[in-house]
């Protein structure tokens, strides 16, 4: 299947794999990728991980800063692409998405229809799913919706963050991919519609929605600070400065105020209701992100008290 016309479309990380695997096996004609974008405190333009990649790999790369610029959909008209593969970018436009003669499909992050939209990943750790998985789907007009190519699954491990959950599903995503491409590419396969009567949320997480309640249940805090852990991260007050909690475990025994935190030895934990958390991976202000154990060898400050 050398000779099919495939353009790939991603932004972070997780569309990596998939892309410089698609490319050794059918040959990628070009990708296409957020424009570069100043970060850190120099303002310094910052290229995607996909731009990158690609630059590696020396495919062709269009960074549109919107997708339906007349100019951009005339450009991909010419690549005549047979399909558009697209893992973790934007929301593509009709006139971009109809283009290929074969098909634009996603790789999308949760077994759809649950946890449709910008955060499947963290939303399946939060709300303590047991299983996720990806699914492969035609694009079109509402986000999400279209009808399901494949779906392949997988036990999420106890105590995972959404970080790690997202490095097991990246690694997935290759064997999909390439699956969904020579299904489309053969024409011999068939279209399941989604059941919207069993549909879930999964909108985008912001650092003012991540601010840690400790009037929950120990196991429903583990789930959150897991859930949005590496990034934007839980967060609380303690000692006047702001600390995440980036990985933890918890215990549904013990009883004490919410918030109530016991330090002793090497040993840290937090009381939620209906037990403890004992975090295992924290970040204080100004500081680096460390394991709790590591901290607390150089920690000389109160032993009792309570979190903000």
């Amino acid at each position: 299947m050398k000779d099919l016309r495939i353009v790939f479309m991603g932004t972070p990380e997780f569309s990596l794999p998939a892309l410089e695997k698609i490319h050794q096996r059918f040959g990628i004609q070009a990708v296409v990728t957020v424009p570069d974008k100043p970060q850190g405190r120099g303002k310094k333009l910052q290229a995607s991980p996909v731009k990158l990649k690609a630059q590696q790999l020396g495919i062709k790369i269009y960074q549109p800063e919107k997708l339906s610029e007349e100019f951009f959909l005339d450009e991909m008209r010419v690549l005549q692409p047979d399909i558009f593969v697209v893992i973790a970018f934007r929301i593509l436009p009709a006139a971009l998405f109809t283009i290929p003669k074969i098909a634009s499909f996603n790789v999308h992050a949760s077994l759809l229809p649950k946890y449709r939209g910008a955060a499947p990943i963290n939303w399946a750790i939060i709300n303590g799913e047991k299983f996720t998985g990806l699914t492969t789907f035609i694009l079109q007009e509402k986000v999400d919706t279209g009808n399901i190519i494949l779906q392949s699954s997988m036990e999420i491990p106890e105590n995972s963050t959404a970080g790690d959950l997202s490095d097991m599903l990246k690694q997935l995503s290759v064997d999909i991919s390439f699956n969904t491409i020579e299904l489309l590419a053969s024409g011999n396969y068939k279209l399941f519609p989604q059941d919207n009567s069993k549909t879930s949320p999964a909108p985008k997480i912001f650092p003012e929605g991540c601010r840690i309640s400790w009037n929950l249940h120990s196991r429903d805090l583990r789930n959150f600070i897991n859930g949005v852990s590496p990034m934007p991260g839980a967060w609380t007050r303690w000692n006047d400065l702001r600390l995440k909690i980036l990985r933890c475990t918890y215990c549904s025994c013990g009883n004490a105020t919410p918030g109530t935190f016991i330090i002793d030895k090497n040993k840290f934990i937090i009381y939620a209701v209906k037990g403890y958390i004992e975090p295992l991976e924290i970040q204080l202000q100004g500081k680096r992100q460390m394991k709790t154990k590591d901290f607390l060898l150089g920690y000389r400050g109160e032993k009792e008290g309570k979190m903000v």
